[in-house]
């Protein structure tokens, strides 16, 4: 297997884009969900069939898939290279990937939620939520590419400035939206 081993982990890494795009994306289209659903006749039922369908397909076709293929890439790319389980920053990214493992699977309970039209959170919070794969994908490549126990943290520790400044935007992007709901 070591002879593929490029292949696996160009094929991992292709996956891992792929099912970030779907976790990035389907937060946005649940806002757009909620926004609907409050809407009146018939404009809430057109848009809410469109919108649900856009979900399902990205859902099924993009995120679920590429979640599973990357997993599975990356345990064969550390039955290749077990060594990398000996290394004290795998361990660590190995937590991320259960963390966003938890990310998918809470957001695969909203997305069945939402497809039943039980709408049980704002889009505001949606808006806040679609920041959690950001924050994972940040620390996942900050170690990967800097190995080192004190780099890594540093990184870390910029995931949550990054948290902080991005608040800090939504905050100023809902004060623009409630003075201009068009915006």
């Amino acid at each position: 297997m070591i002879e593929y081993y490029g292949y696996i982990k160009a094929l991992h890494l292709i996956f891992v884009v792929t099912w970030f795009a779907g976790l990035f994306y389907i937060p946005r289209l649940f806002v757009y969900q909620i926004e609907a659903y409050h809407k009146p006749s018939p404009e809430k039922e057109i848009l809410g069939k469109q919108l649900k369908l856009m979900a399902k397909r990205l859902w099924f076709i993009i995120s679920w898939p590429s979640g599973i293929l990357a997993t599975l890439f990356g345990v064969l790319l550390l039955i290749a290279n077990s060594s990398l389980l000996q290394l004290g920053w795998m361990h660590v990214k190995l937590a991320f990937i259960v963390l966003l493992w938890i990310y998918h699977l809470k957001t695969n309970q909203m997305y069945k939620q939402l497809q039943n039209d039980d709408v049980r959170y704002s889009s505001n919070f949606m808006r806040l939520w679609n920041e959690g794969a950001t924050f994972i994908l940040f620390a996942v490549v900050f170690l990967v590419v800097l190995k080192s126990s004190i780099n890594w943290i540093f990184g870390v520790i910029g995931i949550f400035v990054l948290g902080i400044l991005l608040m800090l935007g939504f905050k100023i992007y809902k004060r623009i939206r409630e003075k201009n709901p068009e915006a």
